[in-house]
This record gives C-alpha cells, sequence and structure tokens, in this order.
C-alpha cells in the first residue's frame, strides 16, 4: 500500500527534466519561446471561448445587471485555484500541470488518477470545443449565403435523436417550423443523409478538420502555435471592446434598474455556469518547460489572464443589460441581437469572425496541453517512454501530439456534445481540488515550508482558524433562510417541495392551455406530467444517492472547518478547495458514476503497467 503513494521529491522532478529521460529526449529537449505576453495570451485563449457569449445572456436573463457583480465575485473565487496553481508553476516549472505538482505531494497513486482525469478536460474537452466550433463556422458561412449540408456538420447521434423526437412532435400536429432551429436541423440532416449498406453517413466534418488543421500546428512547434495563438486572441478582444465601445453610447441608465430584479436566488442560478467561463487558465502550466523564465513568469500570466477576462466579461454585461433590458438576452447569440436592436446588423458578421476565432484558440491550447502531460508522465515510467520523445526539428513532444490529435479528431465527427460536456467539467475541477489541497499539505510539513521558501510566487498567508468555520455557519444559515423547504428535503430525504413545485407549474400551463391552445403549451404540459411522475417515483434511498455528492461536500466541509480552526491552515487554498468541490457536488450523481468509471479504466491501465514500470519502483535517481 505504501508503494502507491510513493512521492517523488521536487529535487528530483526537476532534476528528471534537466536529464531529460524518455526516449529521444535526447536529440533536443523542447524550445523555450514563451515569454509573459505569450502566456497570458494563451491563457485568455483558453478561457474565453465563443461560449460565453450565450453564458453571458443566460444569466442576464436569470439574474438582470447584478451578474456583472457574480463576474467579479467568480473570479475572486477562481483566484483562488490560480494562486495555488501559481505557486506551483513557480516551485516546479514542469509541464505535467497538476499531475507532477500531485506526484510531489499526494503520491503516485493520485498523480496517476489525476493525469488520467486531466484527459476529460483537454482531449475530451477539446471533442467539446471542436462540435461548438463546427457550429459557429457553419454559421459563419450561412452568413455568405453558403450552405454546408447538415448531414456533413451534424454528429451521428445527435441527428438521430432530434429525427425520433422531432417526428414524434410531427405525429402530435407540432408544424416543424415551431419547432427548436437545433432539432429541426438534425432532423433535416437525418432525413436529406445519403445512404451506404443502408447506414446513414453522417458526421461532422468542420470539426473533425478543425482538430486535425490545429494539431498539424501543435506538432510543427510552439513558436508557430504561440503566433497563431496571439493573433485569434487579439482578435477576439479587439472586438469585444469594439462591441463595448459601440454600445456603451446606447447605454440606457433605466435598463439597470432593478438591479437585481429576481434577487440573489436569481444572480446565483448562473454561477456554475460562470465559473466554468473561467476554466482554462491552468493549460497554460503545460508550458512550463517551453517559458524563458517559467518562475517568474507563469504565476504572473495565470492571474492577468483571470483579470483581464473578468474585466472583458463585467464590462461586457454592464454593456448587454444596459442597451437591451435583461429579459430579452435569453438567447444563444445575445450579441447578434443587441447590433439587431441597434439595427447594426452589418456588424454581426464581426461577432461571427471573432466567434470562430475564439473556439479555435480554445482548440489549440488544450492540444498543446495534453501531449506535455502525456510527455511528463511518460518521463516518469507511468506511460510508454514513445510519449516522452521529442522531435529533433520541431521540438515538440511529436508522438505524444499526434494520439492526442486522433484521440480528439477520431470520435469527433460521431459523438453527442451532451454526453461527454459535464464529464470534461467535473475532471477540470477535481484537479483544482488536489491543486489546492498540495498547497495546503507544503504549507503543513516542515520539508513542504523549505520548498516554499525557494519559490519565486508563494500564495499570500491568510489564517483561516475563524473565518472558515464563521462562513460555514453563516454559508449553512443562508442556505436555510433562503432555501428552507429544499433545505428541510434534503435532510429528510423527501422532494416534496419538488412536487409541489411542479404541480403549481403544470396548474399554470393547464390554465393557459385553456385560454389559449397551442402546440407548444401541450408539449409543456406532456414534459411536465413526466416529470411530476418521475420524482413522485423516487423513494426514499433513491433521493438519497441522488444527493450523495451534495453530502460528501457537506462532510468535506465540516472537515475543513474543524481543521482549519485546530491548524491555522491558510485561507486562500482552503477556500478555493471548497469552492471546486461545491461546483463538483452541483453537476449530479449521473456524471460522478461516468467520472468514475474513467477512473477505473485508468487504474487498470496503472495497475497493469504503470505502477510495475514506474522509474520509483525501479528506485531510479
Amino acid at each position: 500500500m505504501k508503494q502507491l503513494f510513493r512521492k517523488k521529491s521536487i529535487e528530483q522532478i526537476l532534476s528528471d527534466v534537466q536529464q531529460g529521460f524518455g526516449e529521444g529526449e535526447h536529440g533536443g529537449g523542447l524550445s523555450k519561446e514563451l515569454g509573459l505576453l505569450d502566456l497570458t495570451s494563451l491563457g485568455i485563449a483558453a478561457i474565453i471561448g465563443a461560449g460565453i457569449f450565450a453564458t453571458i445572456g443566460k444569466a442576464s436573463y436569470n439574474g438582470g445587471p447584478a451578474v456583472s457583480l457574480l463576474f467579479i465575485f467568480v473570479a475572486v473565487a477562481c483566484i483562488f485555484s490560480a494562486l495555488c496553481y501559481a505557486q506551483f508553476a513557480s516551485l516546479i516549472p514542469v509541464s505535467g500541470s497538476a499531475y507532477t505538482y500531485s506526484y510531489a505531494t499526494f503520491g503516485e497513486l493520485v498523480a496517476w488518477i489525476i493525469g488520467w482525469a486531466l484527459i476529460l478536460e483537454y482531449s475530451v474537452g477539446n471533442i467539446v470545443v471542436a462540435i461548438s466550433w463546427s457550429g459557429y463556422f457553419t454559421g459563419f458561412l450561412q452568413g455568405f449565403g453558403i450552405d454546408f449540408p447538415a448531414y456533413l456538420s451534424t454528429n451521428y447521434g445527435g441527428a438521430k435523436e432530434a429525427f425520433e423526437q422531432v417526428s414524434k412532435d410531427l405525429a402530435q400536429g407540432v408544424p416543424l417550423d415551431k419547432i427548436s432551429s437545433s432539432l429541426r436541423e438534425g432532423y433535416l440532416a437525418w432525413k436529406n443523409a445519403p445512404e451506404m449498406g443502408g447506414l446513414k453517413i453522417i458526421l461532422d466534418l468542420p470539426a473533425f478538420l478543425s482538430v486535425v488543421l490545429v494539431s498539424v500546428l501543435a506538432y510543427i512547434g510552439i513558436k508557430e502555435s504561440k503566433t497563431a495563438s496571439n493573433i485569434m486572441v487579439a482578435v477576439k478582444v479587439i472586438v469585444v471592446i469594439l462591441v463595448v465601445l459601440v454600445g456603451m453610447f446606447y447605454v440606457s441608465p433605466k435598463n439597470w434598474s432593478p438591479f437585481a430584479p429576481n434577487g440573489v436566488e436569481g444572480v446565483l442560478q448562473g454561477i456554475a455556469a460562470i465559473f466554468f467561463s473561467y476554466i482554462g487558465f491552468d493549460a497554460i502550466s503545460t508550458t512550463a518547460e517551453e517559458c524563458k523564465n517559467p518562475q517568474r513568469d507563469l504565476p504572473k500570466a495565470m492571474i492577468l489572464s483571470v483579470v483581464i477576462s473578468t474585466i472583458l466579461y463585467v464590462s461586457l454585461t454592464l454593456v448587454l443589460t444596459g442597451v437591451m433590458n435583461y429579459t430579452q438576452l435569453n438567447s444563444e447569440d445575445p450579441l447578434a441581437d443587441m447590433f439587431h436592436f441597434l439595427k447594426m446588423d452589418f456588424l454581426s458578421g464581426i461577432v461571427a469572425v471573432s466567434a470562430v476565432f475564439a473556439m479555435t484558440s480554445v482548440l489549440l491550447v488544450f492540444q498543446l496541453g495534453q501531449p506535455r502531460i502525456w510527455m511528463t508522465m511518460s518521463r516518469d515510467g507511468l506511460m510508454p517512454p514513445v510519449f516522452a520523445k521529442i522531435h529533433p526539428r520541431f521540438h515538440t513532444p511529436s508522438f505524444a501530439t499526434i494520439i492526442a490529435g486522433l484521440l480528439v479528431a477520431l470520435p469527433t465527427p460521431f459523438i453527442n456534445i451532451d454526453f461527454v460536456v459535464d464529464l470534461t467539467s467535473i475532471g477540470t475541477l477535481f484537479a483544482f481540488v488536489l491543486v489546492c489541497g498540495g498547497v495546503l499539505i507544503l504549507q503543513n510539513t516542515a520539508k513542504g515550508r523549505e520548498q516554499i521558501e525557494k519559490a519565486r510566487f508563494k500564495v499570500p498567508y491568510f489564517n483561516a482558524k475563524f473565518i472558515v468555520p464563521v462562513l460555514f455557519v453563516v454559508g449553512f444559515a443562508l442556505a436555510w433562510l433562503w432555501n428552507t423547504e429544499p433545505m428541510k428535503d434534503f435532510f429528510t430525504f423527501s422532494n416534496t417541495f419538488r412536487i409541489e413545485t411542479l404541480q403549481k407549474e403544470l396548474t399554470a400551463k393547464q390554465t393557459e392551455l385553456a385560454q389559449n391552445e397551442t402546440n407548444e403549451i401541450k408539449m409543456a404540459i406532456t414534459t411536465l406530467q413526466e416529470t411530476l411522475k418521475a420524482e413522485q417515483e423516487k423513494t426514499a434511498l433513491k433521493l438519497f444517492f441522488e444527493r450523495l455528492p451534495l453530502w460528501i461536500f457537506l462532510v468535506v466541509s465540516l472537515v475543513m472547518s474543524w481543521l482549519s480552526w485546530q491548524k491555522n491552515l491558510s485561507l486562500i487554498p482552503v477556500l478555493g478547495l471548497l469552492v471546486n468541490f461545491y461546483l463538483m457536488s452541483e453537476i449530479g450523481i449521473a456524471n460522478w458514476i461516468g467520472f468514475v468509471v474513467w477512473l477505473a479504466l485508468g487504474l487498470i491501465f496503472y495497475f497493469n503497467y504503470g505502477y510495475k514500470k514506474s522509474h520509483l519502483s525501479q528506485n531510479r535517481n
């Protein structure tokens, strides 16, 4: 058992990098090309994707202009994790990111688990990005009157589901033009797709090609990749600034009143989506070995990328909610709606271009990150040595980059985006939890404190002794005050409040149907009836199982409050750990099960290969 948690000292990690363990590394190592500006650009590239436009719109619709404050609050919470990453990046400037940090603090088994989990963030996450990129790209082409065949820009599973759903709606008398555009496109893709041997030929070709092209760019060099990233980031930042500058002249302060029309509860509805809009800054830590001065520049770049993104997010939110009433912003593309509202439709094309650039830059950063994590794991013996092979001319992890490209490109044309999006989130948050926990371990061991003294950047220390327990009590009290009935249900393993709410919604819809009989209302009633029936059939055991992640979070919060009181823990990593764990608990038990299954597959590989081949098991010094 002790061997499973064997740790690799920071000195040994740095020594291995200098010696270049791994097949082919003696050919020249990675090229040091990245300065502070490049790293900050990569951070912004990873954070600001085109999806943020829809996130701002939906969050503003629920919370009103006060969502701008939520962006600031979430940024502060995100910076807790960024500061912990920054300290490790300064202390261990190695491309393994959270994997390497965990190896030094938690041991080999935990390091392997987080390395395996990061495949969800980078490779599986990039499948989501590529599919989204395809949607923005085909939409951009449509703006020029170019219609890309739907069966060549839709995934097979999604088209099949859409066809079945729309066929059911059509049978109930719902007109095709009244069905949502996404379902309609999937239906038409399936209906019009050519067949070969009885099999529909449906694939997302733009998504596939985007991954191939970005992987080629990542393969041929970090210098070329940084140049492309800098250009794409400049374009999307300029567009956001342009939107803010144009929009500010049309802001009507009366749209900011009421500032929080749906109260605190309405504002907080968007907290998870907004937090995920900041995820990505950690990816730049995978380029540590390609930085000119990683101990100095990586910490600064992480913080700067979060701060700059926050300024852009808040400015954009205030302009959107100032130009249009928040009730008009429940849209997938609120910026296009704003320009249409201002009768400036010609500017929508510029936003469409920036959306394509935004998604491409995210794709590039994550395609850079995955191979470098595999390269580091290979150095440690946990992956086959060929993954550490460095191309003698391009100075990139060549084999790992090819495999990362194939891992993303091959399933992308066929996979359903909903299947992987939450798995991506839980893998990322798990990495954040372990990095924050790793900082706490360093701060509370004698050897760890010695190592911290060598770091160029240190997480500021604030005593959590009183603050964390007080925050726990106050947070619990406010949750009870604002959500008394749901809290009662939580602790009594009941769902009475949920059932009563659904019954009220159903009654309201039935009353609405009596006054105005439409197919949309009929469909809404059918959905409510099915949901209500499912809730009524749930047992106390099933409800407990569904809420298990939240129960685990509650226990972890109690333990961290007690440890903060007993050991005077550092406030920032404690808060970072708790915030990320809370967001993990909100993802839902079904995705936790998927995450556990994914980790189980990883452990099978570890015990059959990594455990035996680990350099630590071979006593390699």
